[in-house]
């Protein structure tokens, strides 16, 4: 498995990047996902030209997320759907999942309950 890490602020936003055996693209996503610390994820999200990666995005330790975090993924998926690829969400806080669902987008991105089901077809 490869692992990379990008980190804004301590304490505010941290990703960790790994890729499974199948070659599914992992990021675990740590703390609050705003306008001030969204650099490491979009950056994270961001597909390399011609690329078609698989990516579970691992929310499960996100307290916090702005509309800022919902246009980064919004973006994500087209650049995935683009690439002939795919995004998903796994393991939403009720504070994420709150702010995905009063905007709808849980109903564009696909969202899972867990890591588990998000890596599998």
């Amino acid at each position: 498995m490869a692992d990379t890490q990008h980190a804004a602020q301590p304490g505010r936003l941290s990703v960790r990047t790994t890729t499974g055996d199948d070659g599914i693209r992992i990021l675990t996503v740590t703390g609050e996902i705003d306008h001030h610390t969204a650099g490491p994820l979009q950056q994270a999200l961001a597909l390399p030209e011609g690329s078609a990666q698989r990516t579970v995005v691992d929310l499960q330790q996100v307290s916090f997320m702005d509309s800022t975090g919902i246009n980064i993924f919004i973006a994500a998926h087209r650049a995935h759907a683009e690439a002939g690829s795919w995004l998903r969400l796994a393991a939403l806080t009720d504070a994420v999942r709150r702010t995905m669902q009063i905007v709808g987008v849980d109903a564009v991105i696909d969202c899972r309950p867990d890591l588990d089901q998000a890596l599998t077809a």
